[in-house]
């Protein structure tokens, strides 16, 4: 030990003593290797290989990734003499890399005076030379530094990945070295690294057209995750990914497939340090994990995994689980439906029942439903039929999931439930796919390279259910989210085939089905609450169970939890009225949940967004003249409260349901309309009764409405005539280069190179904001 370290400080001392000058860090690079190496072999551990890192970005990667006996065992990142390696301290450059290391289960730090070992971002251990090595060479080591050098490194090298004792803690340790996963993907997409770049080319063209560079990177991490996760559980070594992608090709020859192309040498040669970390820690998750029942340890896994490894992520795609309470009520309240209305005496169990849940996240409903099913067989038929019901439902039962960690749990836990009960699956496996359920049922897949093969198949699976296979069930809690802003590539994003159509430009979309009425009833400004993932899935259901060539005039029932926003409000009166003419019989079940304004109440989910349960059926032919019966119930109380009375629900019959009716409005004339004019579109909540719900609305009074000035940009607003025409004169004055950046080009709105038109007088129909001088912009600044 003291010749290793007393070394280390004498070859700094001599380096920095040399009228050769070069860069600190870089100056420490060599003698801190042979100083890993030496010291190991001193502590005994004979086989210390640091491994240098590529930089790939102004973030970098760590200096080193450390193996110990060919096994990555942790990172080392070296900072100039004098900056130490307290990461407090740490500022510009250096902080911005320490915010993504500090998600590495194992790093040490230091300046070659200063050490200090970190592990998700705690400290661990640390210790400082009493003098500069580089000023005074071997003196700066004593014993206690000898000593306390000796404890940190063995720390170091000892490193072993905590087994995971629970779920919880699994989604701790998983969810930051996923991120790494993900971070290094799009670092080596933004330097245009060939191979990672082909790959990602490769995945938007046979599996997510669409995609951007963020999304593959997080797909690919979340593929990678979840895929040496499920090899695992199935008794895999992940240290080896060769016998990782083996034991995936019968179970799922997707993410097999997937696992193959993503972990190609070429492109680890660039994302290596990050997925052996993962390996190695995924390699001592025990085998066998992510088994048993609706209720087992990993049945909120992925909300949580999201949670941690990106919050934003998981509000954008509506990743909240949904508590199993509100699974038994929905799927206990279609079963009634089936076994009463539509002639199943076994329910889901029974022939023919086909069932859809379009965002299957986990597989939660459609456990829920075997379940429940199994029951039914066993009281009615005895445990002997159990096993060919439940290969029925293996094979009655679909999903669809555009997201790779929910879509990999599911297929697990669905697979091993219709096992428990002594069922076959298809040959193809269980039935949930990989797929944006918003895409076109009807689009061309080309025949793919045999190595892609498996992923095509994915696509085609999908394509299938949506074109052949009739669905009587459609049942899920759908995502909810307002998206963003859009553009031409991102239609597959924000609504894809059903919001969009064929054509891509909206003119032949379903969704017209909602649309227009709101447009016709002259209520066109309010539609911008209409575009939210949860009604484009709504559009979907209703599509498939009601008006595929496959459903036309056959029963069906659609049984979403959802925003309750559709239930009234101008923008969604087309959507109600679809409803309408599609059904039969609908249901709501008010579950509240407002988490904002004065009048606030509990939510069964963790979100501020109302919430409702509905059952939309239609029993057997079309009737679209013939409005559908609307039926209203609300649940109030605390969150556990409602939680207990959806727990025990069975029927319709324990709900005290109210007929929601039209009321006829006022005529641009004051005299009442038609009932049955009204009735089509009106809310899907009783009306009130007595005097107050007689007087006219505020809205009919005053028909015209409009929204206030939306400029979108702070900085065109203030209550000072000089501060926005001193505004006004720098963004006129300014260089076409910079008016970007002043004028704050956004996702929505006018852009600086836009087209006006007429907007200001002086300009032409081919004048651009970015062309006006300070004589035609100035003069037109509007004060509020």
């Amino acid at each position: 030990m003291t010749s290793a370290l007393h070394q280390f400080a004498q070859t700094l001392h001599e380096k920095f003593s040399s009228h050769v000058t070069g860069e600190p860090e870089e100056q420490l690079r060599a003698p801190f290797e042979q100083l890993l190496a030496a010291a190991g072999r001193e502590l005994g551990f004979a086989n210390v290989l640091p491994i240098g890192e590529t930089l790939l970005t102004n973030i970098g990667r760590p200096d080193y990734g450390v193996a110990l006996n060919t096994l990555l065992c942790g990172h080392v990142e070296l900072k100039a003499p004098g900056k130490g390696a307290d990461t407090a301290k740490l500022k510009g450059h250096d902080r911005a890399q320490w915010e993504r290391f500090k998600n590495l289960p194992n790093i040490l730090y230091s300046d070659g005076q200063a050490f200090a070992l970190y592990r998700l971002g705690k400290l661990v251990r640390s210790f400082s030379l009493p003098q500069n090595p580089c000023a005074v060479g071997a003196a700066a080591v004593e014993a206690e530094s000898l000593r306390q050098f000796g404890v940190l490194l063995t720390d170091f090298l000892n490193w072993e990945p905590i087994v995971p004792g629970n779920a919880r803690q699994l989604v701790e340790y998983l969810a930051p070295l996923c991120r790494n996963l993900r971070d290094d993907v799009l670092d080596a997409l933004k330097k245009d690294i060939p191979a990672v770049r082909s790959t990602a080319n490769d995945w938007r063209r046979y599996l997510f057209p669409g995609a951007d560079d963020a999304h593959f990177a997080d797909a690919y991490a979340q593929t990678v995750t979840f895929s040496l996760l499920l090899a695992r559980s199935n008794g895999s070594d992940t240290l080896f990914l060769d016998k990782a992608i083996a034991s995936l090709t019968h179970a799922s020859s997707l993410l097999s497939r997937a696992l193959q192309v993503l972990t190609d040498p070429l492109v680890n040669a660039h994302l290596g340090a990050s997925l052996e970390v993962l390996m190695r820690v995924i390699s001592r998750v025990p085998s066998g994990t992510m088994s048993g029942g609706r209720r087992d340890p990993w049945l909120n896994f992925y909300e949580d995994f999201l949670a941690e490894y990106d919050p934003k992520l998981r509000r954008d795609a509506g990743a909240y689980y949904t508590p199993v309470e509100v699974v038994k009520a929905q799927v206990c309240l279609v079963d009634d439906i089936l076994k009463t209305r539509l002639g199943k005496s076994l329910g889901f169990a029974a022939g023919g029942v086909n069932v859809l849940d379009p965002a299957v996240g986990t597989g939660t409903y459609l456990l829920g439903i075997i379940e429940h099913a199994m029951e039914t067989v066993r009281q009615k038929e005895g445990d002997g039929a159990l096993p060919a019901r439940s290969s029925l439902l293996g094979s009655n039962l679909y999903g669809f999931e555009i997201m790779v960690g929910p879509y990999a749990v599911a297929s697990l836990r669905l697979t091993r439930m219709v096992q428990q009960y002594g069922g076959e699956l298809p040959e193809d496996g269980v039935q949930i796919m990989l797929n944006n359920t918003l895409e076109s049922p009807h689009e061309n897949i080309p025949e793919l390279p045999l190595f892609y093969q498996p992923i095509g198949v994915e696509h085609k699976r999908a394509r299938r259910v949506k074109e052949t296979v009739p669905v009587l069930v459609c049942i899920g809690n759908p995502p909810y989210d307002r998206h963003a802003a859009v553009s031409k590539e991102t239609l597959a994003l924000t609504g894809g085939w059903v919001r969009w159509g064929e054509a891509k430009d909206g003119r032949n979309a379903i969704m017209a089905d909602f649309i227009d009425p709101v447009k016709q009833a002259g209520k066109g400004g309010s539609l911008k609450n209409l575009y939210n993932l949860y009604v484009y899935f709504w559009r979907f259901a209703l599509w498939k169970t009601f008006e595929h060539d496959l459903a036309i005039d056959r029963p069906g029932v659609v049984s979403f939890i959802t925003a309750s926003s559709f239930m009234e409000g101008d923008a969604f009166l087309g959507m109600r009225q679809h409803m309408r003419r599609v059904c039969d019989e609908i249901w709501v079940i008010d579950l509240g949940g407002e988490g904002r304004g004065t009048r606030q109440d509990d939510n069964v989910f963790a979100i501020q967004t109302p919430v409702a349960i509905t059952l939309a059926v239609r029993y057997g032919k079309s009737q679209p003249e013939t409005p559908a019966k609307v039926h209203y119930t609300r649940m109030e109380g605390s969150r556990a409260e409602k939680l207990a009375k959806l727990e025990r629900l069975h029927s319709l019959a324990d709900l005290n349901f109210m007929e929601c009716g039209g009321l006829p409005p006022l005529s641009k004339s004051g005299s009442k309309l038609p009932h049955s004019i009204s009735e089509w579109n009106a809310p899907f909540r009783p009306a009130g009764k007595g005097d107050y719900f007689d007087w006219p609305l505020l809205t009919d009074l005053m028909p015209w409405q409009q929204s206030g000035v939306k400029c979108g940009r702070t900085w065109v607003i203030s209550a000072n005539r000089k501060t926005l025409t001193n505004r006004f004169q720098q963004l006129a004055n300014s260089s076409a280069a910079d008016r970007a950046t002043l004028f704050k080009d956004s996702p929505t709105g006018k852009k600086i190179n836009d087209k006006i038109g007429t907007l200001i007088p002086a300009a032409t129909e081919k004048t651009r904001i970015a062309d006006l001088t300070a004589d035609t912009l100035l003069p037109n600044i509007c004060l509020y």
